[in-house]
């Protein structure tokens, strides 16, 4: 089983690589200790995908690591870049599986059934934040939006709940990802009369917020999503942000867990790992991509297909299993299984979409560290 990684090594999503990258190592790391897949040590490499802004990138990358095998490719982290390589990858008859997209269009794309995610659709995610908004007392909502397949789809789920729930969106801003310039913006937005923004965004937020900041808007008051929700302590705003909020998806991350990923990042980079976004995701993403070529008895693309909704479903007569090592077990003693990962129960549907997923309501302290307030089970299809 050879895997290919698409994923931002550079860009404006960079910080997501390595929690990611550590996902995808630990994985790698579990399925070959338990004796590999068929057999054989999985292989894994790692391209950049970059991001939006630099669209040659990820399409280079991914003709690389298929002409070297590759029987999945891992990636892209953003939506709008796997528009970029989606069919590419799925017309070679090849999985492609995210562990952070979350554009609701990728649901019904022509993908022939390649295409697969760990991270729940927006349509989740954009219910939680736009509630959560509202919850919070906020009747004038701004929102700040990155023009992209993510931005759009985002923002167009948490416009119609916020203003659903009896709450009013005073303005919805537009900008081209990698914008460095927000006063316009932010001005519009503060003579709209909000009293709250949600900032659907990736690394651009470290322009709005100051840009914020020097109109003295109240920085509790700011919304972040999964493109942006970082921890901001060495930034010079840290402070201005406590007690705003902020969700990703996700669950709770067991701390064991969450050790592994460290001490393996340290290990292979020698550099601590700071965040863990998507880290579950990623290690899910490919311990089901392994349970799949093993479950179907070859690992190809083809073959690897037919088995990942399968082994993610639970059912009647089937073996729930936790890990790699597990399953393989199961599946060499002719049962089927349904795996269980650290992101979730996943639950693939017929669109490659997890059906029941978690959204990680986080809130800043005062050192600009995002804390765990409270996690929110949903269906991200409906």
């Amino acid at each position: 089983l050879k895997i290919g990684g698409v994923i931002p090594l550079t860009g404006a999503l960079s910080f997501l690589s390595p929690p990611e990258i550590a996902g995808a190592e630990l994985a790698v790391a579990d399925i070959n200790a338990a004796g590999g897949v068929l057999g054989k040590p999985v292989e894994w490499s790692a391209e950049d995908s970059s991001d939006g802004d630099h669209p040659e990138v990820a399409p280079a990358s991914a003709t690389k690591v298929l002409s070297e095998g590759a029987d999945a490719v891992l990636g892209a982290a953003a939506s709008g870049v796997t528009r970029l390589i989606i069919d590419q990858i799925t017309k070679n008859k090849t999985v492609q599986i995210s562990m952070s997209n979350t554009a609701p269009d990728l649901s019904t794309w022509k993908d022939g059934g390649y295409y697969f995610r760990t991270a729940p659709s927006d349509l989740l995610q954009g219910a939680i934040v736009g509630n959560q908004i509202v919850a919070d007392g906020n009747e004038n909502v701004a929102i700040i939006y990155q023009q992209t397949a993510y931005g759009e789809g985002l923002e167009a789920k948490a416009k119609a709940v916020i203003e659903g729930a009896g709450a009013k969106v005073v303005s919805s801003l537009p900008f081209p990802e990698a914008e460095t310039n927000f006063d316009t913006i932010v001005d519009q937005t503060i003579a709209a009369g909000a009293d709250s923004v949600l900032v659907i965004s990736y690394d651009e937020i470290k322009k709005i917020v100051p840009a914020l900041q020097k109109k003295k808007f109240d920085g509790s008051k700011i919304y972040f999503v999964d493109g942006n929700l970082g921890n901001y302590s060495k930034e010079a705003w840290a402070g201005y942000i406590a007690g705003a909020k902020g969700t990703l998806p996700g669950g709770k991350l067991d701390e064991a867990f969450k050790q592994r990923l460290a001490d393996i990042y340290k290990k292979n980079h020698n550099e601590e790992l700071k965040e863990f976004s998507y880290g579950a995701e990623t290690y899910d993403a490919v311990i089901l991509v392994a349970l799949a070529a093993q479950a179907a008895g070859k690992a190809s693309g083809e073959a690897i297909k037919s088995e990942l909704t399968n082994v993610s479903l639970a059912g009647k007569g089937k073996s729930t299993v936790t890990s790699f090592a597990a399953g393989l077990a199961a599946i060499k003693a002719g049962k089927k299984v349904n795996f269980d990962g650290f992101s979730g129960p996943i639950e693939f549907d017929s669109n490659g979409d997890p059906t029941g997923a978690y959204i990680g309501i986080y809130k800043y302290d005062a050192k600009g560290k995002y804390n765990l307030v409270r996690t929110v089970a949903g269906n991200t299809v409906k």
